[in-house]
């Protein structure tokens, strides 16, 4: 599984990098043929001077691609919810017996 993690408008520090790496690493459980993860990680500052942390993965796999995107004011608020999601979306879709 190929992890991509980029930051945009900001550099992260290692700690949160190393959060996103030991969550992202826990999908397998959901998934056992994911071929890549791209988790993007957004400062977006144009609303007011507002800072929203905007969380954005996208998981690729054989013949299918998954994508979430959060925002809240904290970016392991917004990672949990995204991943959440993420999770919930692979879950959905074995459980319906489709092809995951």
């Amino acid at each position: 599984m190929n992890v991509q993690i980029q930051t945009v408008h900001f550099d992260a520090d290692s700690k949160l990098i190393e959060h996103v790496q030991q969550k992202i690493e826990k999908l397998k459980t959901f998934h056992d043929q994911i071929i890549s993860v791209e988790v993007y990680l957004v400062l977006d500052n144009l609303a007011h001077q507002i800072r929203d942390k905007i969380v954005e993965i996208r998981v690729n796999v054989p013949r299918h691609s998954y994508f979430v995107k959060q925002s809240s004011k904290a970016f392991e608020e917004s990672f949990s919810m995204a991943f959440n999601s993420m999770a919930n979306q692979l879950k959905r879709r074995k459980e319906k017996g489709l092809p995951v």
